[in-house]
């Protein structure tokens, strides 16, 4: 495993997230799971978002934040995190590491239809209990200490030997290993008590926020207030707010701010705009609160993340 091309999780997964606080992974539409081993670097952070398909994030070495919703919690070499669509989080290092050690993940990602989609009786659908039982006290984190994660990792390793998958025999062997890694998330989780209806209300309430997301690609570069955002919704302020900061895990002015600062980066980093230039180019009316927001957030300025980056 030491030897494995690491991609650097910041280049690979923040360009790809949306306005929506979308990550879109490209899947082989005929057989949508993958596996992607990751290296951390200690200036970029990934912003919140959440995803379409079921997460299954190993760490082999280091230290990483990973907060979910309103919840943080530290993971240490050997943990497992367990992610499902509906939760918005991410997955960073921590301010002060208490190791050096080079942090090294891998992560399996799947659509739930890989399992359910030609599966009449259902009986498939229960192998996905630990995902869609997920409400906001699911401990989503599984210590190495239960020895789960060790062997969920075994199993991911050998899926990503068998990959791709390219033949029949090949997509059974790579579904067996992967109904072996839930049946261990569904004896580890047997006595939680969330139900399968958590998830319906999750994605309902993630729905009625889509025409507020799709009004942002678009017009981040405008002003947006709250109430401007509630009345895109037929919603009082008070009732966006509270919808907002459910759905997300953030005030919606904290999420506007981290989707806005997105784009400078990119900006700064592939563009010969000024600092100025591209804090009016990401709605940010008033230079030095978009440095202060910008710094607050990525933990350097403006022009030292373009002196660093641009000429890379």
């Amino acid at each position: 495993m030491s030897r494995l091309n690491r991609e650097n999780a910041f280049s690979l997964i923040e360009p790809q997230i949306n306005a929506q606080g979308i990550h879109v992974w490209p899947f082989d539409p005929a057989f949508p799971l993958d596996v992607r081993f990751y290296r951390w670097d200690k200036h970029h952070h990934i912003r919140m978002n959440r995803h379409d398909y079921f997460e299954i994030f190993y760490l082999q070495a280091g230290e990483l934040v990973c907060r979910i919703q309103d919840r943080e919690q530290r993971m240490r070499s050997g943990d497992l995190a367990v992610i499902n669509s509906t939760q918005y989080h991410t997955i960073q290092l921590p301010e002060k590491p208490k190791t050096s050690r080079q942090v090294r993940a891998a992560a399996l990602y799947f659509l739930p239809e890989l399992l359910h989609a030609s599966d009449a009786s259902g009986d498939n659908l229960e192998y996905l209990t630990p995902f869609l039982m997920q409400d906001a006290g699911f401990p989503h984190i599984i210590k190495s200490s239960t020895g789960i994660p060790a062997q969920v990792f075994d199993e991911i390793k050998r899926i990503h030997k068998a990959m791709p998958a390219l033949s029949t025999r090949t997509r059974l062997t790579i579904k067996t290993y992967l109904k072996m890694i839930l049946i261990l998330l569904i004896n580890h989780y047997a006595d939680c008590e969330g139900t399968v209806q958590t998830f319906s209300r999750k994605q309902r309430a993630i729905e009625q926020l889509a025409p507020l997301f799709d009004f942002l690609e678009t017009n981040y570069k405008e002003p947006v207030s709250v109430a401007r955002a509630a009345a895109l919704l037929h919603l009082s302020e008070s009732h966006f707010m509270r919808l907002f900061k459910q759905v997300t895990g953030q005030s919606f002015v904290r999420y506007l701010n981290h989707f806005r600062v997105a784009k400078a980066e990119r900006l700064l980093a592939t563009t010969e705009l000024s600092v100025a230039e591209v804090s009016q180019a990401v709605g940010f009316c008033d230079q030095s609160y978009f440095g202060l927001v910008f710094r607050s957030l990525v933990h350097i300025t403006p022009l030292q993340y373009k002196r660093q980056y641009s000429a890379r």
